[in-house]
């Protein structure tokens, strides 16, 4: 049996008396381009964070190529690929810094180094930004740079967190195809999104998070089989597994009937 290049295990993590998570199990596969969707507050930042070592688990434990991101961090780290939702970098140094201080950390070699941070900046365009300071950058290049940064290294494993945040749609386009070759090649990815259209285009699997714990996860017949809605879209099966359909039609009148009524004074 193949294994999984991240593995979570009765997963919790607590913040005074909220729980963020509360006994997440997920697996995925070589190949597999996973996407976690769920609720503010579900717990994904969270979990992607664990998974990439940033923060440590209240219990439970992770592991990615085999390696536990909590007691062996240093291996599991080399593993990874981590995009944060709001990308985090050195601000005072260029692009072309940052990735030889990145390449340097990791034991890159320089030359082949070198030039796959070129091929990367070339497609996403931003060759010319690489002598400015980030601080100066716009976000969308804030975020290519991050996305190259991640890169990099080839990690087995990808973690994002809203990935095309602030991406044109050439770039966003460019980073599908990114991924694809990622698990045409064996990695994984994981990564969070908000947006319906994408994790229904491009995910192998989906898997909810409600309340800090997975609530159902597989493709989309799966998930639309679990919700009992042979037809629907994705949104409509999310809105269904984490019991919020009915609130939301609740809200939509309410606004209508609030609406019209203004409408009519």
């Amino acid at each position: 049996m193949v294994d999984a290049l991240i593995e979570t295990h009765a997963l919790t993590k607590s913040y005074g008396n909220f729980g963020a998570l509360n006994g997440l199990n997920l697996r995925v596969m070589p190949g597999e381009i996973y996407g976690l969707l769920g609720p503010n507050g579900a717990g994904k930042t969270t979990t992607l964070r664990i998974t990439a070592g940033l923060i440590e688990p209240t219990t439970g434990s992770v592991l990615v190529s085999g390696f536990d991101a909590t007691k062996d961090p240093l291996h599991s780290k080399a593993q990874t690929g981590y995009v944060g939702e709001v990308p985090i970098l050195y601000e005072s140094l260029t692009p072309k810094e940052l990735l030889e201080f990145e390449g340097s950390v990791r034991g890159l070699a320089r030359e082949p180094m070198n030039r796959r941070a070129r091929q990367l900046a070339e497609a996403f365009e931003v060759v010319s930004a690489f002598d400015t300071p980030i601080a100066t950058l716009s976000m969308g290049t804030k975020q290519k740079i991050a996305m190259i940064t991640a890169l990099l290294h080839q990690p087995s494993v990808l973690l994002l967190d809203e990935p095309l945040n602030s991406l044109d749609a050439r770039s966003s386009r460019i980073l599908k195809e990114l991924l694809s070759l990622h698990v045409q090649r064996g990695g994984a990815v994981l990564f969070s999104t908000h947006v319906m259209e994408i994790a229904q285009r491009l995910c192998s699997r989906i898997g909810i998070i409600f309340g800090g714990k997975i609530v159902a996860e597989g493709n989309l017949d799966q998930l639309r089989a679990r919700a009992g809605e042979k037809d629907a879209t994705l949104e409509e099966v999310f809105m269904k597994l984490t019991n919020e359909a009915s609130e939301v039609e609740n809200i939509v009148r309410m606004l209508r009937e609030s609406f019209f009524d203004v409408e009519n004074r």
